[in-house]
C-alpha cells in the first residue's frame, strides 16, 4: 500500500475552487487592503495566492483583527470554547459588517 499524503493543501479540492468567471490572479486591490484594529474579519481563502494563506480548517470563521505583522495580519477567532490566533495575509480575509 502508498502511504497517503497529507500536505497543508490535502482534501480542499473543493474549499480551493475558485468559481468559473473568477479563475485567475485576483485583483491588485485585494492584495492592497487596510484594516484597522478591532475590524470583524471573515476567512474567505484565495487559492491564487499561497503566501499568508491559513490553515483551509479555518475557511468561512469569523474573527477579529488584532494586529498588523508586516504585510499580514493577526487575526483572532473562536473555535467551540478556545480562542486561536490566525496569522493571514489581506487576500484571504474580507470584512464583515
Amino acid at each position: 500500500m502508498v502511504q497517503r499524503s497529507k500536505g497543508f493543501r490535502t482534501r480542499t479540492r473543493h474549499i480551493l475552487k475558485k468559481p468559473v468567471r473568477e479563475k485567475g490572479m485576483s485583483p491588485i486591490t485585494r492584495y492592497l487592503r487596510e484594516f484597522e484594529e478591532g475590524a470583524r474579519v471573515a476567512v474567505k481563502l484565495d487559492p491564487a495566492s499561497q503566501a499568508g494563506m491559513p490553515h483551509p480548517r479555518f475557511q468561512g470563521h469569523t474573527g477579529t483583527i488584532i494586529t498588523k505583522q508586516g504585510d499580514a495580519y493577526t487575526v483572532q477567532i473562536r473555535v467551540g470554547q478556545k480562542k486561536k490566533t490566525l496569522i493571514s495575509r489581506p487576500e484571504h480575509l474580507k470584512r464583515v459588517a
